[in-house]
């Protein structure tokens, strides 16, 4: 199973100390280059950024279709851009993103994708976390994660919580 990851789900799941939910239910994520730089130097200092060398289940690849991905960055930020360009040229398995015009264009390709509200939700359901809502008002609280009222009710719902 190839999965592919933008910024934001790595970041917001390293600050809440659930980044390991991600190897426990894909093994193995890729970024592209534009996301590594992001989360090193962008976040350097953090957490995350500090660790992302020992973390022997994150690879780093090179976007490969260099005009695809420039044509998304006129659209997207570097990361999404080559997020979505990485996917569609491994045939990704999966697609890691939040961001809502990202994931329209993810969809465009025909690209399976889920955000870290759904990482949550399958994660409950593979016995990995005891509920979701804990860990979402833990995202709201520390990350700064936002989501309407009407989501949140929605997702516990979903969660049967």
């Amino acid at each position: 199973m190839i999965v592919i990851s933008d910024a934001s789900p790595l970041i917001n799941l390293a600050v809440i100390d659930q980044l390991d939910l991600l190897q426990q239910l894909y093994q193995e994520i890729i970024i592209p280059e534009a996301v590594y730089r992001e989360l090193v130097e962008k976040g350097a200092g953090q957490t995350l950024a500090d660790e992302l060398g020992n973390i022997d289940w994150i690879k780093s690849q090179q976007v490969e279709n260099r005009n695809l991905a420039e044509a998304l960055k006129l659209e997207l930020d570097d990361g999404e851009a080559e997020a979505i360009a990485l996917a569609v040229e491994t045939k990704a398995s999966l697609l890691l993103i939040d961001e809502r015009k990202g994931r329209s264009i993810a969809n465009n390709f025909d690209l399976q994708y889920i955000g870290i509200i759904g990482v949550l939700i399958e994660a409950k359901a593979s016995q990995l976390i005891p509920e979701v809502k804990s860990v979402l008002d833990n995202l709201i609280v520390k990350a700064g994660f936002w989501i309407s009222d009407s989501l949140y009710q929605r997702i516990l719902e979903l969660s049967d919580e």
